[in-house]
């Protein structure tokens, strides 16, 4: 059997989704007050309505924790990643070291003074070349996360987040980070403000 909607039920639907939104908003303007003032001042009363707004339905927590997994699969990828270089690194350095000890010890001592400096030589070279690839994996780590944070901005943006799209300028990244963390502490508050009255 079909369900008409009746005119009470739709106005009870939009009191409750009215109150939610006053209850998120209060929330909101709570936390805004342990931010840095310089970041208070950023956050408008309109910005932190819109917040609330998009904050409604749940959605938008589910996300941010979505987000949040993801960033840290990524982070403990990367960390694992550059491990494994300083371990292959700390391999190399201990198997020259065995190699040129090997090498002076059978070496006859009117040829020692040649072929220390030649080994120096060598290990100069080596760490050169260790330095030059952990300098590469620092940049390419930086620029996955970098890439992750335009994610980011860009999937809170499409949800309709205030104050989130793509940006690299450090204050926007910081006014959103602050964003990020009072949605965040919503969430952790759980009960009837944090979750989806729905």
């Amino acid at each position: 059997m079909d369900r008409y909607a009746v005119p009470g039920d739709e106005a009870a639907d939009r009191a409750r989704q009215q109150e939610r939104h006053y209850q998120l908003l209060s929330a909101l303007q709570s936390l805004v007050k342990e931010l840095p003032s310089s970041f208070q001042q950023r956050l408008s009363y309109t910005t932190l309505s819109d917040l609330a707004l998009a904050l409604l339905d749940g959605t938008v927590f589910e996300i941010v924790q979505g987000l949040l997994e993801i960033q840290h699969l990524t982070e403990k990828s990367l960390y694992n990643q550059r491990l494994r270089l300083q371990n292959e690194h700390r391999v190399l350095r201990q198997a020259l070291r065995q190699k040129h000890l090997e090498a002076q010890q059978s070496c006859r001592p009117h040829n020692l003074p040649v072929l220390q400096a030649a080994q120096q030589r060598e290990l100069e070279a080596m760490e050169h070349r260790i330095r030059e690839e952990q300098q590469a994996m620092d940049r390419k780590i930086v620029l996955e996360l970098d890439r992750k944070v335009a994610d980011q901005q860009s999937t809170l943006e499409k949800a309709g987040v205030a104050g989130f799209y793509v940006t690299t300028n450090p204050q926007e990244l910081t006014l959103q980070m602050n964003l990020l963390e009072l949605i965040r502490k919503l969430q952790q508050r759980g009960s009837q403000v944090g979750k989806a009255a729905l």
